[in-house]
This record gives C-alpha cells, sequence and structure tokens, in this order.
C-alpha cells in the first residue's frame, strides 16, 4: 500500500448524466481510462456546519472563496475504522484539499472536543484553526452515495468517478449508523465529476462535447439542504439559493 495522500490542488467538473450517458462514456474511454482496483464503493460522509447553516448558505451564492469539512468513510465504519478528515477550500474555481486519517472515534474527540490526534501537525493546525473561526460548528448533515472511479491510463492525476444512490439524512449524523435517509435524485441519474490538476484532456473534450453533455452547478449538499429546509426558507431566498418556483423539485444548486 502507498502513502495516503492528504493534499490535493486540481480543478472539478460536475455533470449529471444518466446511466445510459455513463455506459456509453466508459465503453467510449476504453483504453484512455480505467476503473480502479476499488470497483464500486460506498462513500459515507458527515458535513459540519453552524447552526445557521452559513457554510452551505454562503456556498450556494457562489463567492471566490468558500471552504466545508467534512468526516469520510469507505464503507460503514466502526469507532476503530480509518476515516478522513478533510478541509476542502474553493477559490476562483481552483479547489484546495486537505485530508488526514485516523480512527472514528478519534475523528469525533477531535472535531466535537479539540483533542488533536497528533498524525499530521500541519493539517490538524489548519483544520483546528477552522474549528476555531467557526466556533459554533457542529455535524449538520449526513450524506452517502455509491461512487465508481476511473483514472487516465497514461495520466492518472486525471480522475473521473459517478456517483449515484445518493443517500441523506439531518438526524443520526454519526457514520456508523449505517446507509439510510431520503434519495436525492431518481436511481438511473448519476453525478459525473471530472478531476484534474490541469487542463481537460483534448479526447474528452471532444467526447463531452459529441455527447452533448456539459458542466452543471451541482452540490450533494447544498442540494440536500434545499431538500430538507425548503419549506423554513422565505421564499425569495429560496429562489435565490437555487430552488425552484416548486419547493418540492430543486433543480440546480452552487
Amino acid at each position: 500500500m502507498g502513502a495516503v495522500q492528504e493534499i490535493f490542488k486540481r480543478v472539478e467538473k460536475k455533470y449529471i448524466v444518466t446511466d445510459e450517458q455513463q455506459e456509453e462514456l466508459v465503453r467510449v474511454m476504453a483504453g484512455k481510462a480505467a476503473a480502479d482496483n476499488y470497483g464500486l464503493t460506498t462513500i459515507c460522509n458527515i458535513y459540519y456546519d453552524t447552526p445557521d447553516h452559513q457554510l452551505i448558505r454562503t456556498s450556494m451564492e457562489k463567492p471566490v472563496y468558500k471552504e466545508k469539512l467534512r468526516i469520510r468513510s469507505y464503507g460503514v465504519p466502526d469507532k476503530d475504522s480509518k476515516v478522513f478528515v478533510e478541509l476542502k477550500k474553493k477559490y476562483k474555481g481552483v479547489v484546495y484539499k486537505r485530508r488526514v486519517d485516523m480512527s472514528l472515534i478519534d475523528s469525533y474527540e477531535f472535531v466535537n472536543f479539540g483533542v488533536n490526534p497528533g498524525k499530521n501537525p500541519q493539517i490538524e493546525k489548519e483544520i483546528a484553526y477552522f474549528l476555531k473561526y467557526y466556533r459554533d460548528i457542529g455535524p449538520a448533515m449526513y450524506l452517502s452515495y455509491d461512487r465508481i472511479a476511473y483514472a487516465g491510463t497514461d495520466n492518472p492525476d486525471l480522475r473521473i468517478t459517478f456517483d449515484g444512490n445518493i443517500t441523506y439524512r439531518e438526524e443520526e449524523t454519526r457514520l456508523e449508523k449505517g446507509v439510510w435517509g431520503d434519495k436525492l435524485l431518481d436511481p438511473h441519474t448519476r453525478i459525473m465529476e471530472i478531476k484534474i490538476p490541469g487542463a481537460m484532456p483534448l479526447w474528452l473534450s471532444f467526447l463531452l462535447d459529441r455527447m452533448k453533455i456539459y458542466p452543471a452547478s451541482f452540490s450533494k449538499y447544498g442540494e440536500a439542504f434545499k431538500r430538507v429546509f425548503s419549506e423554513a426558507l422565505d421564499p425569495n431566498e429560496y429562489l435565490k439559493l437555487g430552488g425552484t418556483k416548486s419547493k418540492g423539485k430543486v433543480n440546480d444548486c452552487a
């Protein structure tokens, strides 16, 4: 096993595709991108926010700079399982991510009570500063999805992921509670993300253009937030954050 990557800097583009489009993309990408060794993986997250949801509200206003904090596991963890505490920032379209791995119980002690695990002092210091700045921050939303990831055969820094079965809940915001909650999208819709440090390869750009697949503004946490709080939001604020006129159906978010 290689060392765990802790620092990321890349451009991330999101697309909304059908399962038929995913199948066609995978077929055409053969030889240029291949699935990683993990196969289909369930990724579970707890997003942290303030009581008035300052982080996600700010994010959905599409500022030049935004940030978020989450605890992530691959599969449903127990108290001793390895998870990642991730601080993700976006500035002028470039994503900067710092993450540190630790046990689930240590992650709760660190994020909820400030007990430093000492795994990576520099990254933990950045996260501790974030927690101090948003002093009343706490677990706000559980969100999971089933992901299959592809990497470029000639450029392993190119990653293409497909996420389905996106599940969210506001209650029981602990990773060990398992995968359950409301579904965000219909069963035949996927969120595709293309992640790369530099420019998109020409072959991939031409492929997306030929298939008429275009970037979409979409946030899983943002969409889930609007689904949960649509009735509580003022109608004008709801529309400002990207909701449609029919509150039960939200089509877009930042």
